[in-house]
């Protein structure tokens, strides 16, 4: 009898806990010391469109200290960068058309934010990915990883 009472109560419990929802966006910020608050973004595989804000918690304008964030392959992370920079400010550092690159914000100053989404299907299972600032400069200390979880 007690047994049973027992598995009830269990099964009563598991009826009535919350549905743990993914998380399917984040915040970052990015400063005027060039660091991301964040070393590590996890990406749930169960998003159908995840989101990043990124957000300047700095003071200095875009022209001087800006940030975005830029997401694509671990191994073209560098030659995202030093394509990004050829672009120039106009262009948000990002090569226009640069089919390594995933998702990315424009350039933002201090106070200001961006956000941007895109859908974690593009992100192979396995894979490894990271993401940097590609503010002439930035990608050496602003850079972080992106892990796909389930």
């Amino acid at each position: 009898m007690l047994h049973r009472r027992l598995a009830a109560l269990t099964v009563l419990a598991f009826a009535c806990a919350p549905v743990l929802a993914a998380e399917c966006a984040v915040e970052i910020e990015g400063n005027d010391a060039m660091q991301f608050n964040k070393p590590v973004i996890e990406v749930s595989q169960s998003c159908k469109e995840f989101t990043v804000k990124l957000k300047h918690s700095g003071k200095l304008p875009k022209q001087a200290m800006g940030h975005n964030w830029v997401l694509g392959k671990a191994a073209d992370m560098q030659a995202i960068a030093t394509d990004g920079i050829a672009a120039g400010l106009p262009q948000d550092y990002v090569k226009a058309g640069d089919a390594r690159v995933v998702a990315h914000t424009r350039i933002i100053g201090g106070g200001e934010s961006d956000s941007v989404s895109f859908s974690p299907a593009k992100l192979a299972a396995g894979g490894s990915y990271a993401y940097i600032c590609s503010f002439p400069g930035h990608s050496g200390l602003m850079k972080g990883t992106i892990k796909l979880v389930k």
